[in-house]
């Protein structure tokens, strides 16, 4: 039997339903699991940032803790308690650094590349991430 005019177009009308069904139910689908991956993008975000944070008040408790041991009371109060009959040093056998501490180290880690007169040996650099 062959379909009349208006039965066709019914079928078509009913698998182009259809189809729209699927279609929009996939975009929705995948609009749901889309957001979900945000979620877990962004939870996961917020906890770096806190173990960043965490990590960063370690470090500056650490940095409390060494500055308060370094101290010259709390080395004078070692110094009586080992019996180690160590003295403060005189002001002229101090020597004042007033650059920056890393790129002083830097540089004498690396004086060997740049005092050098041969300029087509391999150049390797140490260099280390403060932050």
């Amino acid at each position: 039997m062959k379909s009349t005019g208006n039965q066709a177009f019914v079928n078509q009308l009913l698998v182009f339903t259809l189809v729209m069904i699927c279609l929009s139910g996939s975009v929705g689908l995948g609009t749901v699991w889309l957001r979900h991956q945000i979620s877990v993008s962004a939870n996961q975000a917020k906890q770096i940032d806190a173990d960043i944070t965490r990590i960063e008040r370690r470090i500056a408790e650490t940095h409390a803790q060494i500055a308060a041991e370094q101290s010259p009371e709390k080395l004078d109060q070692k110094n009586l308690a080992m019996a180690l009959q160590l003295v403060r040093p005189q002001e002229q056998q101090l020597v004042r650094v007033a650059e920056s501490p890393e790129e002083r180290l830097l540089a004498r880690r690396n004086i060997e590349i740049f005092s050098s007169d041969r300029r087509d040996a391999a150049v390797s650099f140490h260099i280390a991430n403060l932050h």
